[in-house]
């Protein structure tokens, strides 16, 4: 793959992305790596030739195949191996696993502070709730009471009226005899 092609590819996959066609996630990770390709190209000015080797959901491997310099490339350029990694002594590893624990503490204190919220929120959701089935209870309960005393009432005056009617006509009726025993004595 020449370096001209590599760009080329690096554009198209730019494209992708920003048209959001495939994952971005896996397109990134594709880019960082010809990105790595192209610099490399550019500091050794060699020809190398890049497969696939396999695709899988978590990402995709690439392989890349270094040919050796043509004839005409510059003979100044040479590959330089990457810096071995120093043997790491026995309190950078004691750092590091502290660092570890550290991240792993903090990890355990957000998750117990997001239950102990999401209790705290269930709590105050049921206290709500029963807060309101309280004053629900305690509205229709008043308002029984109050009808049931309008009913009462009611009752009480319908009552008053059906006696006062009555007493006014068993008034009636003894101004009606009365007048009758006058009407006989006057005849008699």
């Amino acid at each position: 793959m020449s370096r001209r092609q590599l760009v080329c590819f690096i554009a198209w996959i730019r494209m992708l992305i920003h048209h959001q066609c495939v994952e971005e996630y896996l397109l990134a990770d594709i880019l960082q790596f010809l990105h790595c390709i192209y610099f490399s190209l550019c500091l050794v000015c060699l020809d190398m030739e890049v497969k696939p080797i396999n695709k899988r959901a978590s990402g995709q491997a690439f392989e890349v195949i270094l040919k050796p310099p043509s004839p005409m490339a510059d003979s100044s350029y040479s590959i330089t191996t990457p810096p071995k990694k120093r043997d790491m002594s026995l309190e950078d590893i004691q750092k590091k696993l502290e660092a570890a624990e550290d991240r792993r503490r903090s990890q355990e204190a957000q998750v117990l502070r997001a239950l102990a919220e999401k209790r705290e929120h269930e709590r105050d959701v049921l206290l709500k709730a029963m807060e309101e089935n309280s004053n629900f209870s305690r509205m229709a309960e008043e308002k029984l009471i109050m009808k049931m005393e309008q009913i009462k009432e009611n009752r009480e005056a319908h009552i008053a009226a059906l006696l006062e009617r009555l007493y006014e006509k068993e008034k009636h009726a003894q101004v009606v005899r009365r007048n009758k025993e006058l009407m006989e004595e006057l005849t008699a």
